[in-house]
């Protein structure tokens, strides 16, 4: 594999540098004096602020756009060897990278690495963790999968020891990291369009916790099943969290406020108890909350900040997004799109209040959506009254026989009220006629659904 010189900044380029992690990445580098430049399909927020800081942005992907002066090319999993750019690399014989082996060569230039992993409550918890080292006044880089307010996006260039990224396992990808620190927040079936089944999954995941050195730690969930498979025989020290108290760090007395906010006591392994307030709602971000105070704890931050931090965190961009009201209807928006994320969110929007509440989904691949309908469809019961768009395909052509209209009939015949429209147009006209004062609309999926919402709003 193609080593990368920091010492001696070389060109790089980036195919798909609009991409939230690629767009981080490239900044990065740029940041660090390389000479970066790179293709997207369409001009973006990011790729304008990339152009602002000097890299040099190709709209389409040609072949031209490679040439003999460029030292390696990144390419992340959407990019496929009929790409122009990716065959012209090769052609020339341009060393290439994978997003993931970039992000662990970078990894290495840091003492303290982290890598957040799970199939859900990635970008949370690492925006969690982001706030607690900001208060801890550490000077951390941090690489998020989301917009987050304390750092005016989803990058910030620290000059410390300290870099923090989420950890994805789709194709892989985390196993190229250099962590000294991990987190498992959670291990279930998802990229079904890679991976072969659950068993699969775990063992990438017990993969990515055997990269953690001698003198690292993994933070993980007590409440994996079979909990062991993951950590028996592992190097590094381990760390669990969950909501029972066989776990190091555990929740009692929950509360929740008028707008579903918890307050709980943390329970920790020294018998200590700390009281934490979070400004984001659902149960589900208690235990985000758990795992991100237990590596606050692990790095030695004193409870205080850790504390003040996690109240001060105010949510990531599409996640439970409070956007505005309009006709005394208010609107959310979830970034949710796996079933488990959609309980989530759907629990926690039962927590709010509401007279009626509608749930605006727009399914993310076919691949997804096959794999889970009737999983779905049971999630989506847990609204009043459910409206689907069209299935998002991302990187997918084949529809798989499946359709949102398939996935209607599910969610009907579950005793829910649900509709399809193939157009945003139609939902947005069917909910100006049908949502009425006090009534909640969350649009939710990974998509572009938000447009819907923000549409109505007049944004």
């Amino acid at each position: 594999m193609y080593k990368i010189d920091f010492s001696n900044p070389s060109s790089i380029y980036f195919v798909g540098i609009g991409g939230i992690s690629m767009s981080a990445l490239a900044e990065l580098l740029a940041d660090a004096g390389f000479q970066v430049s790179g293709s997207d399909k369409a001009r973006s927020a990011q790729t304008s602020a990339l152009e602002a800081k000097g890299v040099t942005v190709f709209y389409g992907h040609r072949a031209e756009n490679i040439t003999d002066h460029i030292d390696c090319v990144i390419f992340t999993a959407a990019i496929h060897p009929d790409n122009p750019e990716y065959a012209a690399a090769h052609q020339r014989q341009i060393p290439c990278l994978t997003r993931g082996q970039l992000m662990g060569q970078i990894m290495e230039h840091y003492q303290i690495p982290i890598g957040i992993s799970g199939t859900h409550g990635k970008t949370t918890t690492t925006s969690m963790v982001s706030e607690i080292l900001l208060h801890a006044g550490t000077d951390p880089t941090l690489l998020v999968g989301g917009s987050l307010n304390a750092i005016g996006g989803n990058l910030r260039i620290g000059r410390s020891e300290y870099f923090v990224t989420e950890a994805c396992e789709y194709t892989n990808s985390f196993l190229n990291f250099s962590p000294k620190i991990g987190v498992i927040l959670n291990i279930e079936e998802d990229h079904m369009d890679f991976f072969k089944d659950l068993a699969d999954i775990r063992s990438s995941f017990r993969k990515y916790a055997q990269l953690l050195p001698d003198d690292g730690c993994l933070i993980i969930n007590s409440q994996i099943p079979n909990l062991e498979e993951i950590t028996d025989g592992l190097r590094c020290a381990v760390v669990t969290f969950g909501p029972g108290k066989e776990a190091d760090y555990h929740p009692a007395q929950i509360s929740y406020d008028a707008l579903a906010r918890p307050s709980f006591i943390l329970q920790g392994p020294d018998g200590a108890e700390h009281t934490l307030s979070l400004q984001v709602p659902g149960e589900h971000n208690v235990h985000n909350a758990l795992a991100a105070a237990a590596l606050g704890d692990r790095l030695n931050i004193p409870w205080e900040v850790i504390s003040e931090a996690l109240h001060s965190y105010t949510s990531t961009h599409r996640r439970f997004e409070h956007k505005g009201a309009v006709g005394g209807v208010t609107v959310i928006d979830d970034y949710a799109h796996h079933p488990t994320e959609i309980a989530a969110t759907l629990n926690t929007a039962g927590k709010y209040p509401h007279r009626t509440l509608w749930c605006v989904f727009q399914p993310h691949t076919y691949t997804r959506t096959k794999a889970f309908l009737k999983e779905f469809a049971k999630a989506l019961t847990l609204a009043d009254k459910v409206v689907l768009a069209d299935i998002f395909p991302a990187r997918e052509t084949d529809t798989l026989g499946v359709s949102s209209e398939l996935l209607r009939q599910e969610v009907q015949a579950l005793g829910t009220e649900c509709y399809y429209f193939p157009t945003f147009d139609e939902i947005e006209n069917f909910l100006l006629e049908n949502c009425i004062k006090d009534d909640l609309l969350i649009t939710m999926g990974a998509g572009d659904i938000q447009k819907i919402g923000e549409s109505l709003l007049g944004n």
